[in-house]
This record gives C-alpha cells, sequence and structure tokens, in this order.
C-alpha cells in the first residue's frame, strides 16, 4: 500500500513537472514576424527588367539609350557588342529604347568614350 501510495505521488510530481515546463503562450501573443518583409513588385517594365538584371549579382550595371530618344536598331546591337564585349546580360525595355547591361568587369575607357557619342550611358551599380 504505501509502495502504490509512493508511486501516485511519484507520478503526479512528473506530471506536475514536465506540465510547467511547458510554455503557455496567452491570448495576447502574436508570433514574432519582424523579419519577414516581401519586397513589393516593380511597377513598370523598366523597373522588372533591372530587377531582373539585378538578380544576376552583376558588379557592374548600365542603362544605355540613344541620343535620339529612338528605338534601338540591329545596327545599335552589333554597336554595343562590339564596344561592350565583355557584358554578359542585355535586356531590352521601353518598347526597344532602352537597353539594360550587366557585367562583372568595367567597361574599357576607349570603347566607353565611342559608346558616350552615340548613347546615353546611366550607370545603375549599386543603386
Amino acid at each position: 500500500m504505501r509502495t502504490s501510495l509512493l508511486i501516485i505521488i511519484l507520478i503526479f510530481l512528473t506530471v506536475l513537472g514536465v506540465s510547467a515546463c511547458r510554455h503557455q503562450a496567452s491570448q495576447e501573443e502574436t508570433p514574432d514576424v519582424s523579419s519577414y518583409h516581401p519586397a513589393p513588385t516593380p511597377k513598370s517594365e523598366f523597373e522588372q527588367k533591372l530587377k531582373f538584371i539585378r538578380e544576376g549579382h552583376f558588379k557592374y550595371v548600365w542603362v544605355f539609350t540613344r541620343l535620339d530618344g529612338k528605338a534601338f536598331t540591329k545596327d545599335d546591337a552589333d554597336i554595343l557588342h562590339t564596344n561592350a564585349p565583355k557584358v554578359v546580360d542585355w535586356v531590352g525595355s521601353d518598347e526597344g529604347k532602352r537597353f539594360i547591361a550587366g557585367s562583372n568587369f568595367d567597361l574599357e575607357p576607349a570603347p566607353l568614350a565611342t559608346l558616350k557619342k552615340r548613347y546615353k550611358i546611366e550607370d545603375y551599380t549599386g543603386k
């Protein structure tokens, strides 16, 4: 009898100890979601394409626009590829009026001077 009573008390104390260790969430507690902040969806086509290039983790990002504001032609593509051969990714935007370039290598000074005569070049590196 004494052994049975001792076993019952021991079981009771064990159950009490285990339940006391469990965390009881109050109704006022809310889970911590402060580290989750979804990135907003880019609004314009240009922002979407720029985001695509940035996700390539290129060291350099440039945006090329013709000085006359017209759309790029096949000749423009040839000039760009000839004078910027280390550009890995080219993405057109705004109905072919802007091209976004991504590269891990900077543009060489001499070809860059040639490109600046025909194109407006905006440096988006790190922006």
